[in-house]
């Protein structure tokens, strides 16, 4: 069964927990523009969190993939250029199955929206290819969190706000592993604030648009304070692509 044939051509009417997309790269770096895709993931949970599809990705990104990042995801250099396919073709397919998402109504949820579909875009960019330059609906439970959780102290990374909500979390940074959880924390924050979140999941990624510029808003006059950054300096909250 491919993707499109899971995600059916239908719009999904019910509420958006009934099936959700999740999709997570691994990549040579941080730099959304100029880094590259390495592994990545895009999968179809059901309303339990079921995998009910998944395809994986291993590109050979056409640069050295750097030590730091070897050490978060596990994936070298000689490996990428033995076993990965072209990154036109891995790009081009990671799009699409995000496309077929999206264009059937379901709601792809990214854990930190804005890297993920901001690298993918350049990506496409670098090659060519169509990218999705407006995706939607999207669902990212950083975003999310932040906002019904404001005051909540320590770090909020992938894996502290699993345990959080009680999500498992095994072989972190391993991209089928990373938005597989991420789609579980989405569906947790779903059930623990349904009196707060939206039904509608259009209006939910507009919210979120909101809330992400709130939130760099917030993050910049912070780092201003501590003098991590210049009073000239704004962070971009653009959400969910840069």
């Amino acid at each position: 069964m491919d993707l499109e044939v899971a995600a059916t051509v239908e719009v999904v009417r019910d509420r958006w927990t009934s099936r959700v997309g999740v999709f997570d790269l691994e990549t040579t770096g941080i730099d959304v523009a100029e880094d590259r895709i390495v592994t990545a993931y895009v999968g179809l949970l059901d309303a339990s969190g079921n995998v009910i599809h998944e395809e994986h990705w291993l590109a050979d990104p056409g640069m050295e993939i750097p030590a730091g990042a070897t050490e978060v995801h596990g994936i070298t250099t000689a490996h990428a250029r033995a076993n990965g396919r072209p990154a036109r073709e891995v790009v081009a397919e990671v799009t699409a199955a995000l496309r077929t998402l999206l264009s059937a109504g379901i709601p792809v949820v990214a854990y930190n929206a804005a890297y993920d579909f901001s690298l993918l875009k350049y990506e496409g960019e670098r090659h060519g290819l169509a990218p999705l330059d407006s995706p939607a609906p999207v669902i990212d439970p950083l975003v999310i969190d932040k906002t019904l959780d404001k005051y909540r102290t320590g770090k909020r990374t992938l894996d502290v706000v699993a345990a959080h909500y009680a999500v498992p979390l095994e072989s972190a940074h391993e991209a089928s592993a990373d938005a597989i959880a991420a789609g579980r924390v989405a569906l947790a924050l779903a059930e623990r604030y349904a009196d707060r979140l939206p039904e509608d999941v259009l209006e939910l990624h507009t919210r979120q648009i909101g809330w992400a510029r709130e939130q760099a808003a917030s993050l910049t006059e912070y780092f201003i304070r501590i003098g991590r950054i210049e009073a000239s300096e704004v962070l971009d909250g653009a959400w969910p692509v840069r």
